[in-house]
């Protein structure tokens, strides 16, 4: 079964689109409206519930086949801020390029998300 939308797809691009334009001046609603749409679309093209993305305050999702956790935290984390993760799933920044710079923290072993972004 596809994950619920709760950002409808137009109002999703549209805060992409802001953020594109705006960057870092971005408001923060349609900040945060851009993540939660990214975060679904990662769960629609990544489905499963193996690795957990995490962009604090604006949202999380789980996302990735393979085993799953079902208490605590789970083995296979990505954590972030709202601009690098927009950076990395819209393709203006790469894996690599966040991870380095230390912007991305990631733990386990599934937790590489490239074969999955950018998101389209």
């Amino acid at each position: 079964m596809p994950p619920r939308r709760r950002v409808p797809v137009a109002a999703g691009r549209s805060a992409v689109e802001v953020w594109r334009s705006q960057g870092e001046a971005t408001p923060r609603v349609d900040l945060a409206t851009a993540v939660r749409f990214t975060l679904e679309e990662l769960s629609v093209v990544a489905p499963g519930r193996s690795v957990e993305v995490r962009v604090p305050p604006f949202g999380a999702v789980q996302c990735v086949t393979g085993t799953t956790h079902t208490r605590g935290t789970p083995p296979n984390v990505v954590e972030t801020d709202a601009q690098t993760w927009l950076a990395v799933a819209t393709g203006a920044l790469t894996w690599d390029g966040a991870w380095e710079s230390g912007t991305l923290r990631v733990s386990g072993h599934r937790a590489d998300l490239t074969a999955y972004l950018p998101l389209a």
